[in-house]
């Protein structure tokens, strides 16, 4: 029988990695949806993102401050991969693009131990306060990630849904061809998804510098499960990757709590399941060729 008060605590802990997993994906699914791409690269951002969270927090004692430079440099790096390198290869085949991003996260990981080495770094968790629910300690920075994951789905929902560049994107994932035909430049379109995506990547290394040991190959060591977010929620969906998001982040905590090894096999065992059911995920479409 597991006790309520650890089954609560695992509960936060799941949906607090399920936020970390949703900003992490979401690059993903949005430059999926859009471009047909597999950017694997999103996971050099989001070393980026908490690298330079750990180095801006180390000078100006600001974990904000950090975070806030991590996701302007984050996006500044993915502007310039889009522009040199992906922008070159979008007319290819998915598995080359895929194997192309897979390149520029290696070089980025070769890159991120030039400067900063091999020794794992710390961050400070900037909110070291705890408030009680049903007769639980939560720590507070945890349900701020919860809540921060959520504000940037209300927001990618909003500008998606309620902004000219946004209603054109949701247009592209549906259609390229026709916002081709309006005269739309689906090219800026790509530029300014791949940022945001590259942006929403170094905000999860940042907010989740503070919870690890920053360390050079720690993209590498979430690529799976990122990945299968993806898969699960449907490529292309935003519901999908939010509601896989926090599906995954469960599985993983619930399962640690069981039976340690359950944390790194169930999310697999789910996701077949899943495939088994629905082909393209919980709220994906099927895949049309462009």
């Amino acid at each position: 029988m597991i006790d309520a008060q650890l089954l609560i605590s695992a509960v936060i802990f799941g949906l607090s990695i399920g936020a970390i997993f949703f900003l992490m994906a979401i690059g993903l699914s949005l430059c999926f949806g859009l471009m047909r791409i597999i950017s694997l690269d999103q996971m050099l951002y989001y070393s980026l993102g908490a690298y330079i969270t750990y180095s801006v927090s180390v000078a100006s004692g600001s974990i904000a401050l950090g975070v806030l430079g991590g996701m302007v440099v984050a996006g500044l790096a993915s502007f310039a991969v889009e522009r040199l390198i992906l922008r070159r290869i979008y007319d290819r085949d998915i598995a080359f693009t895929m194997i192309t991003s897979f390149g520029v996260l290696i070089g980025g990981v070769g890159v991120i131990k030039y400067f900063w080495g091999l020794v794992p770094r710390p961050v400070q968790i900037p909110l070291s306060s705890q408030v009680t629910i049903a007769g639980t300690e939560v720590p507070v920075y945890r349900l701020m990630l919860i809540a921060i994951s959520l504000l940037v789905y209300g927001g990618l929902w909003l500008f998606l849904n309620r902004t000219i560049i946004g209603k054109a994107i949701r247009a592209g994932i549906e259609s390229i061809e026709h916002v081709e035909g309006l005269g739309i430049n689906v090219y800026r379109l790509f530029t300014v998804t791949f940022i945001i995506a590259g942006s929403l990547s170094g905000l999860a290394g940042g907010l989740y510098a503070p919870l690890i040991m920053v360390d050079p190959q720690m993209g590498l060591d979430v690529l799976a499960f990122v990945f299968m977010v993806v898969i699960i929620g449907g490529l292309g969906s935003i519901k999908g990757t939010l509601v896989s998001a926090f599906l995954v982040g469960q599985v993983v905590s619930l399962g640690s709590l069981i039976y340690a090894p359950l944390a790194q096999m169930a999310p697999f065992a789910v996701m077949l399941l899943i495939l088994l059911i629905r082909p393209t995920g919980l709220y994906g479409t099927a895949f049309l060729k462009r």
